[in-house]
């Protein structure tokens, strides 16, 4: 007997296979999107409603001032919000050409049996506990950056000098150039892999073309690889920053913890993830609580900044 398609007058007509389903997983990804939503948004708000009895009472003077003094209840987070700001950019300076460079060497100059296992290498970098970087740069790192870098600079410097002023300090290993280069040394890895990555999505057939011109290693590098991943390279470096500046356990190790504004590279500082974790336990009045949940939304809208600033820059590069 021939099977009759559904009609109007008949009734529904089948449906597809698995199209019942779609309906509820449209649902479940609303609600996921959703959820993460007012999860942020939620977090926002008990961050504001938490830090608002410390805006209330130091206004601007918040974020202007240094002066940290919980016994005598006065908060300023400006040399935390420094501190965090200088040793961030630093270790970006330091870390971005280290890891274009591992970057170009696995995919363009490596020999073929060890790119995987450096690339191996690289990736398992990332996944070291930064306590562990924190714990080695205080009992390894420290003590020869004093006797190999610090003491020598500060001994080169003339006597009131511009160089003199930027390198004084103690000359004990810690300080925000310490910091810098241990946070430089964590973010490597992230922004080396993800560069690393970008560069195998080039086509060989591109390469190749370039090589046919008569083009060098190093032309083919400049003109068309790295233009090629231009725009995927603002996202890595703004995710190895993102990282520096959240950092916590390893820059609590090394930078010295002092509240003051740094004066120099090698002077003591702090920064907002590193007052936090060094106060929040040892918090006991009700102003020193909402100085530091304040400090959490400082970062949280620096953080949030930088992400929206790489956006614009990407979608900028998008349409060049």
């Amino acid at each position: 007997m021939t099977a009759v398609a559904d009609s109007p007058e008949t009734g529904p007509s089948r449906t597809a296979k698995g199209a019942v389903f779609d309906r509820g997983f449209e649902y479940l990804c609303f609600a996921a999107a959703t959820l993460l939503l007012t999860a942020l948004g939620g977090l926002i708000i008990s961050l504001a409603i938490g830090g608002w009895p410390a805006f209330a009472k130091f206004g601007p003077a918040f974020f202007v001032t240094s002066t940290w003094d919980p016994v005598g209840e006065v908060y300023g987070a400006s040399g935390a919000i420094v501190g965090t700001l200088v040793s961030s950019a630093l270790a970006l300076v330091f870390a971005l050409p280290l890891a274009m460079g591992v970057a170009i060497f696995l995919v363009e100059l490596c020999p073929v049996p060890l790119r995987r296992p450096i690339g191996t290498a690289v990736e398992l970098l990332a996944g070291i506990p930064s306590i562990v970087y924190g714990m080695w740069g205080l009992f390894v790192f420290a003590p020869w950056f004093a006797k190999h870098i610090q003491l020598p600079i500060m001994g080169a410097a003339p006597p009131g000098s511009l160089w003199e002023t930027i390198t004084t300090g103690i000359p004990n290993g810690t300080g925000i150039l310490a910091a810098s280069a241990i946070l430089a040394i964590m973010i490597l890895p992230f922004i080396a892999a993800t560069l690393r990555e970008l560069l195998l999505t080039i086509p060989p057939a591109v390469r190749e073309s370039a090589y046919g011109l008569g083009s060098t290693t190093f032309e083919v590098i400049r003109k068309v690889s790295l233009p090629y991943v231009r725009t995927g390279t603002v996202g890595a470096v703004m995710l190895g920053l993102g990282r520096a500046l959240g950092e916590t356990m390893a820059v609590t190790f090394i930078i010295g913890n002092s509240h003051g504004f740094p004066t120099s590279i090698f002077a003591s500082g702090s920064t907002i993830a590193s007052t936090i974790a060094n106060e929040f336990a040892e918090a006991t009045s009700d102003m020193h609580t909402a100085a530091l949940i304040a400090l959490g939304l400082v970062l949280f809208i620096i953080t949030f900044a930088v992400l929206a600033l790489a956006r614009l820059l990407i979608g900028r590069e998008a349409y060049k």
